[in-house]
């Protein structure tokens, strides 16, 4: 059929499109250089090592220093050791990748090891690593849409050291092709990763070894979690106990769609925390590609029908609108922010509750000065200042009319603490 002129995109439409795209070429550009996963042998004093299983459903690729591909393959799995810089060398929430091979450990991320492992080598690892956690913790990680396989590596490690979680890193690789001009192709390998994401889950919920699971996902990589986690609701009549905590992203999921989802999880359901923000640029394009429907990653949470949706559902939101990081799409703040990634570490992947009817989350994730801490109070579970608000359903009923009170108050001292909370946050220019 003829495409006529007024099914095409308008001038403002098109000029949108590159402005965004063009940013997330720049933003999405993490590293340039090929077959940084080629392990080195030198290391210096002060770095930091992570090691994690990966399980993936991305084809092999003959380079080494690539590992896997964007392509699609049958599930395979690895061991892998991280070197990150020493801590005075580098901020929390980056990613230092290398500008040359090999890799200097002194300033740059770079791969120490690499076992190929078979399933049942790749158990006996888990096995031996999980004992020596606390309470036989595990978190998966899933990453979203145009992430090579290294892309993933490197940020996974990134997230398991600065948010100090004390768990066995599994990373969950599908097949994304890395490229800005292949979303359709990722979003159908997340559908086609599902049941390898599923049956991972599956297996390590029976695994008495394991004691207790935390799943983190990013952007399209909620897809992949949240479908295998619908699927396993439905055939165990809801999902298991050892899935204690689900941490949603910046989710790239439409937001009707997630309502059906969780309907389908009937019976037992963990723990969710929402992360999502207004002024996501990379959302904002996935809405238009998918209809001008609402991405979930950046719904307004203090609107209906989201507002009262999340509380029924016992859904914890995080909003970080106001948040600012040297993410100019403003999609990874989840990991590229000091205060939210180490909450992943310290309370979330805990089962602590980020909020109780006790202490406010101004004194316990912002932590900026006394004199801040003291206006913003006990807020019973809420932060009415910037740059971080926590909707927590669990807290809600014990609110009141405090959270009115306290709101004046904090107007009343706004002046003399603004500035001290929000300005280590006011740099959206930060270089990467």
């Amino acid at each position: 059929m003829p495409i006529r002129r007024k099914d095409l995109p308008t001038p403002a439409a098109r000029r949108a499109f590159a402005v965004v795209f063009a940013t997330m070429f720049v933003a999405g550009c993490a590293g340039d250089v090929k077959g940084v996963l080629t392990p080195v042998a030198s290391t210096v004093p002060g770095t930091s090592k992570v090691t994690m299983l990966v399980a993936t459903t991305r084809a092999a690729d003959p380079d080494a220093g690539v590992l896997f591909s964007g392509e699609r393959g049958k599930p395979a799995f690895v061991e892998m050791t991280i070197s990150l810089p020493p801590d005075a060398g580098r901020k929390v929430g980056e990613v230092q990748w290398p500008s040359r091979l090999p890799g200097n450990p002194e300033t740059d991320f770079v791969t120490l090891k690499v076992d190929k492992l078979d399933a049942r080598t790749g158990l006996a690892r888990l096995h031996e690593r999980v004992s020596r956690v606390p309470k036989r913790r595990v978190m998966v990680f899933v990453h979203g849409f145009n992430n090579r396989f290294e892309d993933a590596v490197y940020r996974f490690a990134q997230i398991v050291h600065d948010s100090d979680a004390n768990v066995v890193p599994v990373l969950f690789t599908w097949p994304s092709r890395g490229s800005l001009f292949a979303y359709g192709y990722d979003r159908e390998s997340a559908t086609y990763s599902r049941n390898a994401l599923e049956s991972l889950l599956q297996g390590l919920a029976r695994d008495p070894a394991v004691g207790e699971v935390s799943l983190l996902a990013h952007s399209m990589g909620n897809w992949v979690a949240l479908e295998a986690l619908t699927q396993m609701a439905v055939r165990n009549r809801g999902i298991p106990p050892k899935i204690a905590n689900v941490m949603l992203a910046s989710p790239d999921v439409d937001a009707d769609v997630f309502r059906t989802q969780i309907a389908e999880m009937t019976g037992r359901r963990p723990k969710f925390t929402l992360f999502v923000s207004q002024d996501d640029r990379a959302l904002a394009i996935s809405r238009r590609v998918w209809g001008g429907k609402d991405r979930l990653g950046a719904v307004d949470p203090d609107v209906e029908p989201y507002k009262s949706e999340f509380e029924t559902d016992k859904i914890t939101v995080l909003n970080l609108t106001k948040l600012r990081t040297g993410d100019k799409l403003n999609h990874g703040k989840f990991a590229e922010s000091p205060e939210v990634v180490k909450l992943i570490g310290t309370r979330l992947v805990d089962g602590q509750p980020i909020t109780d009817s006790r202490v406010g989350l101004g004194e316990r994730l912002i932590e900026v000065t006394g004199s801040a801490a003291a206006a913003v109070g006990t807020a019973a579970g809420i932060v009415v200042t910037a740059p971080i608000a926590v909707v927590d359903p669990q807290v809600r009923r014990h609110l009141g009319d405090r959270v009115e009170h306290l709101g004046n108050n904090i107007q009343d001292t706004g002046a003399a603490v603004g500035d001290t909370v929000t300005t280590p946050f006011q740099n959206p220019s930060a270089p990467r």
